[in-house]
């Protein structure tokens, strides 16, 4: 596996005979990631993952100061996957002191994450073009615990016309349930018991969604289930998975979304359901 820092490096090492998948992560990487490489291998000749702690996805806020690093890990977990590159840039290097271009994806990123989180999307949605235009990949494949992300790329790629397939791999679990991401290492033993039932209350939505009751009794419900078990919710809606907007009765094709703080821990999942 060879482990690459620099544009120049890439694009020297980019061959244009070979069908490339990409893999873009903020390291920390856990089994989920590797879930990623595993699907982008079914899809290329070669893989490349990229590590990079993008900072202009972290509102003040937010906790990119304290976000882990641990790069020379990551990079033994990729090359046990049989990754062929990783893209390891620094900030310099994705963001010129002179830059003055940012991506907006407009209508998919203004409710729930985005609504919530204030230049969020526009940080992601910056930053995936440009290690797009990097890589030059073939397929891109990103995990669907952010949906509303993947919808955000996909919504740029078409609307820009890039030569680029997305492929989305479902969430990937622990034994209980819980959503695996980067963000459970925060979690206390007590906050790590009870983060579970943010899953066991989208399962119990869809169960009430499928009976019949009413997407507003689902939402407050769960809002109210989550409240009770210790979280302070962000957003818990019933959406199109088509364009993300707010669920009518009609719709058909839909996606539950919660986003809820645990402690000082922001945790997200969703769950399909098809009626």
């Amino acid at each position: 596996m060879q482990i690459f820092h620099t544009i120049s490096d890439i694009r020297a090492w980019r061959n244009a005979n070979q069908r490339v998948a990409f893999v873009p992560t903020m390291g920390n990487l856990h089994a989920g990631h590797l879930q990623l490489v595993r699907e982008a291998k079914k899809h290329a000749d070669q893989v490349i993952v990229s590590i990079f702690v993008n900072p202009t996805q972290f509102s003040i806020h937010e906790d990119l100061a304290n976000y882990p690093r641990t790069e020379s890990r990551d990079c033994e977990l990729l090359a046990a996957e049989g990754c062929d590159v990783v893209f390891l840039p620094s900030v310099e290097t994705i963001y010129a002191p002179t830059a003055q271009t940012t991506v907006t994806v407009s209508a998919v990123s203004q409710n729930y994450c985005g609504a919530s989180r204030t230049g969020h999307f526009d940080g992601v949605a910056t930053v995936v073009c440009k290690l797009f235009n990097i890589v030059q990949p073939n397929v891109a494949v990103f995990g669907l615990k952010d949906f509303q992300q993947f919808v955000v790329i996909q919504t740029l790629v078409r609307d820009l016309h890039l030569p680029i397939e997305i492929i989305g791999v479902p969430t990937v679990r622990e034994i209980d349930g819980l959503a695996m991401s980067s963000r459970n290492g925060y979690l206390s033993e007590r906050e790590r018991i009870c983060a579970p039932k943010i899953y066991h209350i989208l399962q119990h939505a869809r169960d009430n969604l499928i009976t019949g009751k009413t997407i507003v009794d689902v939402e407050t419900c769960a809002i109210s289930a989550l409240t009770h078990a210790g979280f302070d919710v962000d957003y818990f809606n019933v959406a199109r998975r088509s364009d993300l907007q707010f669920a009518t009765l009609n719709d058909k094709e839909l996606i539950i979304l919660v986003a809820a703080k645990l402690g000082k821990t922001r945790l997200i999942d969703n769950l399909w359901l098809d009626r």
